[in-house]
């Protein structure tokens, strides 16, 4: 996904470069929300993505699963870590990202484009909205969480 450079925040830590598009939700987890009418599509967010590593395998909840939040929308595999990705809305999968099966490296070539993990039909309120980060939020978080990851 193409974006203009107004239109993202930018985060380095040492020799690490984040992006975080302004458009977008993020949860405390690292998956970012893009609402779209009645629906979102979820994916990792650049940091989390490169936090975590390259992805061997994506395993996703299939079409049909209904989520509450924190419940398992997907799983990935790298070289470092299993991590288990809990749903940030209330909802129903109406569609998870067929690419993933093939190629799970999308998640990490194209975090916000091409390697989106899944659209949900959401049943929650706004009030599981309110659990969301904004873009500048989510940054200060993945500033913390980056800067406490290089003293340890």
């Amino acid at each position: 996904m193409t974006h203009e450079p107004n239109d993202h925040l930018t985060l380095t830590v040492d020799k690490f470069h984040f992006a975080f598009p302004k458009g977008l939700q993020y949860s405390e987890a690292g998956l970012w929300v893009r609402r779209e009418g009645n629906m979102v599509r979820i994916g990792l967010s650049d940091f989390a993505q490169q936090r975590n590593g390259d992805i061997a395998f994506a395993n996703l909840a299939p079409a049909g699963t209904a989520l509450d939040p924190g419940d398992e929308v997907a799983s990935i595999e790298t070289v470092k870590v299993d991590v288990s990705l809990p749903s940030p809305v209330k909802g129903t999968i109406v569609q998870i990202n067929p690419a993933l099966q093939q190629m799970p490296e999308l998640i990490n070539q194209d975090p916000y484009g091409r390697g989106w993990v899944a659209i949900v039909q959401v049943a929650g309120s706004e009030q599981d909205a309110g659990m969301l980060l904004g873009a500048e939020a989510y940054l200060e978080l993945a500033r913390q969480q980056a800067e406490a990851e290089l003293q340890s």
